[in-house]
């Protein structure tokens, strides 16, 4: 079966919701427009608000059942979108549309790790704190959260404060990339300093506690 084309209340929903105007948006869901209308780039009304970081209008589109989770040809989902645009509001609004926290992206990461990689510090620790997001994901790459926050940063303090909160929320730092390089051999290799001295702290507190255990790595 294929897709209807969009309707004139369809493709003013699909501008609404990236405008963010919330009259405009409930005019066309009351004209009967598709909350799951896909424009031709195959984004739906909510992945086009998450975008724009339309709050308001996402959440409306979620009270009205848009699917957080659904994904354009990109494998971009209003979800995956807040990891990229680092919106802790935008994050907040789709919790109520039950994100799969698994759903993966193009690069077969979850939300966290575009987030580590790209210094949103709140939103690292709000969806760290908020949800029950894997903080050891390993995506397609071989590189964790942890390991983007090293490997594909400056090194300067919003990088190092997203290490001290993966570390908070138990990433484990001795978890290396598909090379067997840890994110301490990293950040020593590109000068991080502060940021390889806290990686240190924490492998040596993991060891300490396997230890402890009769455990063994």
């Amino acid at each position: 079966m294929t897709a209807r084309p969009p309707s004139p209340a369809d493709r003013s929903l699909l501008e609404a919701a990236e405008r963010g105007g919330l009259d405009a948006v409930r005019a066309a869901l009351a004209a009967g427009a598709s909350v799951e209308v896909r424009d031709t780039e195959g984004r739906t009304p909510l992945l086009r608000a998450a975008f724009a970081d339309r709050v308001a209008a996402a959440r409306l589109l979620v009270e009205a059942g848009a699917d957080v989770n659904a994904q354009d040809p990109q494998l971009n989902s209003p979800w995956l979108v807040t990891g990229i645009t680092g919106s802790v509001p935008m994050m907040r609004a789709l919790l109520p549309g039950g994100p799969d926290l698994t759903r993966r992206n193009r690069y077969g990461g979850v939300s966290v790790i575009p987030a580590a990689e790209r210094g949103h510090v709140a939103y690292v620790r709000a969806v760290l704190d908020e949800t029950g997001i894997d903080v050891d994901h390993v995506n397609d790459l071989g590189w964790t959260a942890l390991l983007e926050a090293v490997l594909l940063s400056d090194g300067g303090p919003a990088h190092r404060e997203i290490v001290d909160v993966l570390l908070a929320h138990g990433a484990d730092p001795l978890l290396p990339d598909a090379d067997g390089t840890t994110a301490r051999a990293h950040a020593e290799r590109r000068g991080f300093h502060d940021i390889a001295a806290a990686l240190r702290a924490a492998e040596a507190q993991g060891r300490a506690r396997g230890s402890a255990t009769g455990g063994t790595r």
